[in-house]
């Protein structure tokens, strides 16, 4: 089955007086690129964290971000009084000594280094607990997004793949037409340059099974069917098959490049070209699977 590299998940909850949520999301990338956001309060379980959504999300451009807000009247700063005091008497020497108002003390003290002060917590267990458990929820929630969204990813790849094998069985009119039109067209060729009495029927036929045997498009046909079939088995037997598929589509593409290049027939270069739109719009897609 497959996964997309593009997801979102939430979870939400609440300890004491504060709501916590934690969201994961991602985009496309060709290894994990992890931002990770945490409270200052829990970043000495960063790595921990990292490591655990490495675990399960493997690749991408991912975003992990645990934010709360304190719903109660918890005091998260703290004014330092002795500090604010001792300020004060030396703003007050200095008003007094230039002549300066004093109405804007207050406002010059709330500024002065260190008189306002950020409350440094200890982590706390089971608040650390809670948070935890949010976190699996996330990463749950964003895996199911992805595999909600792979089954997209699967239904369009597999329409895509059959409308190739389609396309393919299409050429097969052309295979007659086409041997003609090329015994036609040397045969004219070699009237025009030496006359008709002048040819040597024997060799001329010969030199035509040789140059048609060159032609021939059954060699890239059936390895064209076989990349088709090995991409759909690999989509619904094999998990994190991203980069896997990403190769087998490279491998249609020089089969159909080649039936392109080895066509000589216009209504079948015609269905070639709608071959290439279909795999180009597979490439596109591939880039999206995990």
């Amino acid at each position: 089955m497959l996964y997309s590299m593009t997801g979102f998940g939430k979870a939400t909850g609440a300890y004491g007086s504060k709501k916590i949520s934690v969201e994961v999301r991602s985009l496309n990338s060709k290894q994990l690129d992890l931002n990770l956001r945490l409270p200052s309060v829990f970043k000495e379980k960063e790595m921990e964290v990292k490591s655990r959504i490495a675990t399960s999300i493997e690749r991408g451009k991912v975003d992990v971000s645990v934010y709360y807000e304190n719903m109660g009247e918890e005091k998260a700063v703290s004014i330092n009084t002795a500090l604010a005091e001792a300020y004060y008497q030396d703003i007050q020497s200095l008003c007094a000594k230039l002549d300066i108002p004093k109405s804007e003390i207050l406002a010059t003290l709330m500024r002065m280094p260190d008189v306002i002060c950020s409350e440094k917590k200890e982590l706390d267990a089971e608040e650390w607990k809670t948070v935890e458990t949010l976190i699996e929820q996330a990463i749950q929630n964003f895996m199911e997004f992805r595999r909600a969204e792979g089954e997209k990813l699967f239904s369009d790849l597999s329409f895509r793949v059959k409308q190739i094998e389609s396309l393919l069985t299409e050429t097969e009119q052309y295979e007659s037409d086409r041997v003609e039109n090329v015994r036609n067209r040397i045969h004219k060729a070699l009237e025009e340059a030496v006359g008709a009495e002048n040819v040597d029927k024997n060799r001329l036929e010969q030199e035509l099974i040789y140059y048609i045997e060159r032609l021939d498009l059954s060699e890239e046909k059936v390895r064209l069917r076989s990349h088709c079939h090995y991409f759909v088995e690999t989509m619904e037997k094999e998990h994190h098959q991203g980069r896997k598929l990403g190769f087998i589509s490279q491998e249609m593409g020089r089969e159909i490049n080649t039936l392109g290049s080895k066509s000589n027939q216009a209504n079948m270069q015609k269905v070639v070209v709608l071959m290439k739109d279909e795999l180009e719009k597979i490439k596109e897609q591939v880039l999206n699977v995990l």
